[in-house]
This record gives structure tokens, sequence and C-alpha cells, in this order.
């Protein structure tokens, strides 16, 4: 999943003994092979002298004679521990086989690989590496390893076009497995040891290049169930390659580049025999999808079909009121690594989805379940075993992958991942929006009931992604900001519809609102019960997927008069609406003016809460001021998204309206006019030398001014400004538009204000300005981009397309022309010494910016 696999360097497929099987002696008699019902479609016979035999310890290599099976009771001896699953499993010694019967050739199989054991901080307990689908094929004596894609699809059945398809259609082959016997009913016994053991660079490391040492690898443990296989090895490696530039974990980590010793837990997960009935995605509403091409060429074109990833819920006969009792309801273990007062906190994360699945017509269509207690076979890794997942890592954050059956979309396996460390993540959070209206966030530590809330908060986040949503950014934007601050529309609403926001906690709201505590936090909300409804109540008399589209169309319209339906999954875009991190973003110049009255309540607490006790040391307050600061530029963030900017409305054709329209003028002139009064000043209530005097030196220079750089930098992208002059080329009339000359004038007299009045400038303003001139010159002058590159300037605005800053050039050398102007005049009346210096020297980058050749 992280890692992109790539071959061994010296363990290749033939040296290190990849086709897994022993050269024997002297063949003795088998049952001999069913050649033609075994064989996959297509299947032909290998030619005489095919790949060699190798030892399955890693010896020396065969001498290229075809595999020889013999008899079963000579590889599978009464040593063998057997257990039988989908296929049965054997080992014997250190050698582990399938037995892989007949009836499982050419099937669909996933194969999960987890790390279940790591040394400290290389990884993660729980992680999942890649996926992928396998059939097992088999030529001959050998059984072949293939990858299944089902990315490219052939809606027309016809000969040609199956044979079209199969110019494109060869997948790899990942392993090949000489058959050392064969059971009952021609069942073919193949050795995997080195398959899981290093043999497989896609099992090898979760795919990092990777020299493993097959002497130092074992196979620790091995479950055989009736959907799958799971198989735990123990590899040992040495990666190859220099380190990544920034180090390989966080501090006090083990080095990832170092030799290692690591555990991997192999499931090996059969494909639902009967497929379930996918359901058509809409970009109007947020599925994870998986994504098929059809290449029959009926529209005259290479169509892409989106299914929505979901689980399997269906109603059994049973009802519970107007609630269907699914067959199998969804279900999430909970880790038993995890600490007893924790559990419940989780386990209230997962239910709080109760509620969505009963609006979509299900009883108890989620639940949380203990482990069982005393099943040696019980695994999280386990790729049926869906679970919140608790692991030891200083890793602050928690994520919810999951297991997507590629043909349908269906949600086969989850698992929460959930770092200790994402507490303090949460604490930091809750303490810098919204400590001033929650005394028990005033003094550190949390106390526990506060702490599990959080974490049953970020249980329900993450439960959300495994259940197929994906984040939605707009809604923290789909309410009026003064419902925000009504505790009876909190209440029952939420400050934001749907806890799959990056919509934290709600900063916008007062001391003297009156908001419960519990509903500053988010919740399973409008949007998150409407969505559950629309990918999972089942479609009356529906055959397939195009049957259901006009009913998911009726729901999906709803969002034309119910805005807090609406949805989008990305934040770094071009509508304002549609922000990470934000509360009230309806209006961001009120939100934000509201979370900074909040941050100026945590400074005048700040010291006091972070002193634990005495003899402690500065820490938690040096933490948490920069958690501060980080919070009011992150805010300030909001405001500076308005300039330049469209809103979104998504549609298809039927509805009325554009998708596109502009932001009004005024509200981007007042959003510049916010920035210059609140971000752009020297924000003296941040530096508090109570504070400042305890966690550094030095630093609150650039602490804050690299706040203020961020946002500056953001409103002055190439992007950003040529969108600005599109619109206004596009625009009927000025008054629908804020032009780019306006909006740089308004900078420009807003950073430079102290010129008009011989006023000093502060260190704090000074570096600022110099940002600004940085920011000019980059554009007058924009620097060679490197080989391949696109050029210009994105600034991290998320453009639609690269941008040039030449539409730009000349208005920008205009406004340096008007700026040096400005210092010249404001030089003569400045008396401050370092303001004057100060001055000289941004009339000399202009000047350069000008004229670089001089």
């Amino acid at each position: 999943m992280r890692y992109s696999p790539s071959p061994l360097a010296s363990v290749g497929l033939a040296t290190a003994g990849l086709l897994l099987g022993a050269c024997a002696p002297k063949p003795t008699p088998a049952p001999a092979p069913a050649p033609a019902a075994s064989r996959p479609a297509g299947a032909t016979t290998p030619a005489p002298g095919g790949a060699p035999s190798a030892q399955p310890a890693g010896g020396a290599a065969g001498g290229g004679q075809d595999p020889q099976p013999r008899a079963y009771n000579a590889v599978i001896t009464s040593r063998a521990v057997t257990k039988s699953g989908v296929f049965k499993v054997h080992q014997v010694g250190s050698r582990l086989y399938f037995e892989i019967p007949r009836a499982e050739l050419g099937k669909d199989y996933v194969v999960v690989t987890t790390l279940a054991g790591t040394p400290d901080e290389i990884g993660l307990r729980g992680t999942q590496g890649g996926n992928n689908v396998v059939r097992f094929e088999r030529r001959d004596h050998r059984i072949y390893v293939r990858e299944a894609s089902f990315r490219d699809m052939i809606a027309d059945t016809a000969a040609s076009q199956r044979l079209a398809a199969e110019l494109i259609g060869v997948t790899k082959i990942l392993a090949a497995l000489n058959v050392e016997a064969y059971g009952p009913d021609s069942a073919a016994v193949v050795e995997v040891t080195r398959m899981f053991t290093g043999g497989v660079p896609e099992y090898s490391a979760l795919g990092r290049r990777a020299q493993v040492d097959a002497a130092r690898s074992y196979i620790e443990r091995f479950a055989a169930y009736s959907r799958n296989v799971n198989v735990t090895a123990v590899q040992s490696f040495t990666p190859q390659g220099a380190a990544p530039a920034g180090g390989g974990g966080p501090p006090g980590a083990a080095n990832p580049n170092a030799p290692s010793t690591e555990k991997y837990t192999f499931s090996i997960a059969k494909l639902p025999e009967q497929p379930m009935m996918p359901r058509m995605h809409d970009e109007r509403v947020g599925y994870g999808t998986v994504v098929q091409r059809d290449f029959s060429g009926a529209t005259q074109r290479v169509e892409t079909r989106r299914y929505i990833s979901r689980w399997r819920l269906e109603c059994s006969d049973r009802k519970v009121g107007n609630l269907c009792v699914p067959k199998k309801p969804i279900t999430y273990y909970l880790d038993p690594a995890t600490p007893a007062w924790i559990k419940p906190w989780i386990r209230k994360g997962i239910e709080a989805w109760v509620p969505a699945f009963e609006a979509a017509g299900f009883h108890q269509g989620i639940v949380a379940a203990e482990a069982p207690a005393n099943d040696p076979d019980f695994s999280g890794e386990d790729a049926t075993v869906s679970m919140v997942r608790w692991l030891p890592s200083a890793t602050e954050n928690a994520v919810g992958p999951s297991l997507k059956d590629p043909r349908t979309g269906e949600i086969l396996d989850a698992d929460v991942q959930t770092y200790l460390n994402v507490m303090n993540l949460t604490r930091a959070w809750y303490f810098t929006q919204v400590a001033p209206l929650d005394p028990r966030a005033q003094k550190l530590p949390f106390p526990d009931t506060l702490a599990g809330r959080l974490l049953e908060y970020v249980t329900a986040h993450e439960v959300g992604h495994t259940l197929g949503f994906p984040h939605n950014f707009k809604a923290s934007s789909m309410y009026p900001l003064d419902s925000v601050r009504s505790k009876t529309w909190v209440a029952k609403m939420g400050h934001t519809p749907t806890l799959m926001d990056y919509s934290r906690y709600n900063y916008v709201a007062q001391p003297e609102d009156g908001i419960a505590l519990d509903d500053l936090i988010p919740k399973v909300g409008p949007y998150d019960i409407y969505a559950v409804k629309w990918g999972y109540s089942p479609i009356a008399g529906a055959r397939t997927p195009d049957d259901e589209r006009r009913q998911l169309d009726q729901w999906a319209r709803m969002q034309d008069t119910i805005p807090w339906y609406r949805f989008s999954g990305d934040a770094g875009g071009v509508d304002p609406a549609e922000q990470s991190e934000a509360v009230g973003d309806a209006d961001a110049v009120r939100a934000t003016a509201l979370g900074i009255k909040n941050l100026k309540r945590v400074m005048g607490f700040l010291e006091s809460a972070t002193a634990w006790k005495e003899g402690d040391t500065y820490d938690n307050l040096e933490e948490l001021y920069g958690r501060t600061v980080n919070q009011w530029a992150t805010e300030l963030g909001h405001v500076a998204r308005i300039v330049g900017s469209e809103y979104r409305h998504e549609k298809v054709v039927g509805q009325v309206g554009p998708i596109w329209r502009n932001v009004e003028p005024a509200r981007q002139k007042e959003a510049v006019q916010f920035l210059l009064d609140n971000a752009y000043v020297t924000p003296t209530w941040l530096l508090d030398e109570n504070i400042l005097r305890k966690v550094e030196p030095s630093g609150s220079l650039n602490r804050v001014g690299a706040a203020q750089a961020r946002s500056l930098t953001a409103m002055l992208a190439n992007d950003r400004l040529v969108r600005m002059v599109e619109l206004e080329a596009r625009a009927s009339t000025r008054r629908d538009v804020y032009p780019v000359a306006e909006l740089l004038t308004d900078l420009r007299r807003g950073l430079w204000k102290e010129t008009a009045t011989g006023a000093p400038i502060d260190a704090f303003r000074r570096r600022l300005q110099r940002v600004y001139l940085e920011q000019m010159a980059a554009k007058i002058n924009p620097p060679t981009p490197a080989a391949g590159g696109q050029g210009g300037q994105g600034g991290g605005f998320g453009g639609q397309a690269p941008v040039s800053p030449a539409d730009i050039r000349p208005i920008i050398k205009s406004e340096m022309r008007a700026l040096d102007a400005q210092l010249a005049a404001a030089i003569g009346r400045t008396s401050d010494r370092m303001s004057k210096a100060h001055l000289e020297d941004a009339r000399d980058q202009i000047k350069t910016m000008l004229d670089p050749k001089n």
C-alpha cells in the first residue's frame, strides 16, 4: 500500500528457489492429473525443459528438468501438522504446503499482507501492505500464482471483443510452484515456504526493496478457515538503497534502513463465489470506488464505470418492528491489546453508526464485539476479521483502510488502526479550540472521561472510512454561522453535518452560548445518515446496477433543497466552502474572528493549564504554545481561501443551474481587509513574555512570521491570480468580479501602511514585507523549472492545470514601480534607523527584480 513492489537484488526467481519445489532424486508413481479439466482456459503445455526446480530452503536450482511429483505420503508425512479450510494446509518441519483442490483452480483469491510484528517504530503493527487478487493456475506439474485484474472489462461479449481484450489482458505471474504430489481428486500439493519468507518480492517486507535472508526467515504459524488461509511468517532482511530524506521515523525510532527482522501475516481469502450486485457511483454523494473500463465501444469511446465501496448488507426473513435483521451484520472486534478503560469508548465509536443503519432499514446493521478469548486461530490480521486495532506508537494518527472486491466494490475486511499517541493530538486540538468552553480542559492531563470521549470521536470517524466514506470537506460550510452557535441547533444537528469532515471541535462557539459540552464534539450527523441510506438501502425490484439509477438520482437531487446533504472530497480546490480543519466556514471571516477570541482566552490560561506539578519541565507549555500559534494560522488560512475562488455545486444533466459561480467581490474584499487587520499585523497577544522566556531563548519571530508567510504565500499563489485574470476577462460587468489589479493594490497599501505615516516598522512586519517582495520577485523572474517540470508556482492552492505567470507579470511589475515610488517618498520621513534601512533595502530588491541584468 505504501510501497511499490520491486525485484529483489540477489534473491531472484531461480537462484533462491522461487520455483518452490524439491528436486526429487527419483520420482515415484503419483495420481495422474486431470489434464484438461484443471487447466485454465487457454492453457498450453510448456515446452520441455521449462523453468527449473529449486531446493525449498534456498539451495541451488535444479538442472532444468520438469517437476516429478512423488507419492502423497512421501511429501505429507506422518510428521505433518494439517489444518483444513478452503483448502488444506500442511506443515512438515519447517516447510509449508498448500493442497489446492481442482475446484479451486482459476478461482479469485485476494492476498492481504499485514505487518504483524515490528522493531520499534519501523512500520506499525496492523499496517496493511499491498493487496492483490490472484488465481492458482495449473499447467502440467506446476501451479502458477498469477495476478488477476478487473480494471478492464468488456460489456460486449462478441468474440472479436474478447480477442481484442486479450491483447491487454496478460497479467503478472508472481510465483511458479512445483507440484510435489497429488492428493485426492488430483489436488495439487505445492510447497509455499519461500513464497512467504522472501521468495516473492510482492510479499517481502511490505514490498519494500529488500534482500531477504532465507536462513533467518521462517513460518511461525498458520490457520485454515472456510473462506481463507492465514500464514504468519518472520522475515529477516537488509533494505537496499540510500536512506530516504528526512530520516525514517519519529525521534528515538529505530532506523528503518538497518538490517531488521519483521513479522507479517498473509491472509489468502477467497472472493465470494456469488459477487454482490454493485451500486453505481455518483459524484454528488461521497463513497470510495472501484473502477472498471469498458472497451466494448458501445458509446464510441472507452467508458469508465465506478462502483461504490460498501459492505454486503442483506436482509434476512426476520424483522424487529419495521427494520430487517441483516443476514450478517457489519462486525468490528475490539483489539485485545486495547487498555480496559478505553474499550467502552471504542465500542461507542463503532456503535455511533447504528442509527444511520436504522435509517437505512437495518436493525443492528453494525455491531461491536469482543475478540474470542480462547481461540488460538483468531487473528486481527485475518482478512475476514474486522478490528479496531490499538497500536503502541508515537505516531499522532489513526487510519481506516479497507479491503474491497475489485469486481463489485464489496468491502470484505476493514481494520481501524488507532495509534496510542493520537490521544496527544486530540488533546491539543480540543485544548486550543474549545478549552475556554470546557473547564475540564483547562488543566492537564484531561480526565479519562474526556480523553475517552475524544477517542470515541476518532473511532467513529475512522469506522466511517471503513464503511466506504471519504472525507466530506464541504459539510462544515453548509450550516449558517449563527446555527453553529445555537445550543438547540447543535444539540440536534451538530456543528457540522458529518463527522467525515475535518471539522474538529466547535471553536466558533463562545462561552456565553451555553452549548452542552458533549455537543462541542462532532457526531454522526444528517449527512452521514443520508449517505448511509443512499448507499445501503435496498431498492425494491432492482436486479442490475442500472435498475437503481433512477432512485439513486432522486435521492441525490435532495441536495438541491437540503444543502447539508452536499458532498466534496476536495479540500484543496477552488471552492472556499470546501476546507479542511474548518468550523462555520459558511462565513469564514466571522468564524475566524470568533475563533481568535477563543485563542486569546487560551493564551490567558496556557501556562497554568500546563503546570502539572512542581519539578516538571516546560515541555507541555512549549508544545501547546506552538499548537496555539498553528491553530491561529490554520483559521486565517480559511479566510485566504475566499479570494479568487468559485463556489461549486455538483450537478448532472437535467439539474437546473451551473456547477460553478463566482464568489461575491464584496466578500473577497472583506476577506482581504480581515487578513490585513488580523493576519498581517503583529499579534502581540501571542507574544506573551511569561511564556516565551520559558520555552525558548529566541524564535518567536520565525514562529509567528512563518504563520503569516503561510497565509500571504497562499494569497499570492499564481493559480489564484491567473484565475482572477480569467474570471475578469469572462465577466459581463466588472461588478461581478474582484479585479486582480485591485487585489494587488489593496495588499500593497495594507502591507506597507507605515510608509504613509512614517511610523516605525517592527521586526515582524519587516519579515512579512520581505516575504511579499520575495513572492513578487519569483513572479517577475520565475526560477527555471526542473527537467520535466511544469513551471509556474502553485502555492498549494490547487489549480485545475499548470499555470504561467505571463498574464500577471505586467501588473506585478506595475505594482513594484508604484511601491518603489511609495518607498522613495517614505524614506525621508522615517526617523527609525532600522525601518529606514529596511525601506532602502526594499528599493534595492525592487530594482534588481525589475532589471536583473544590472
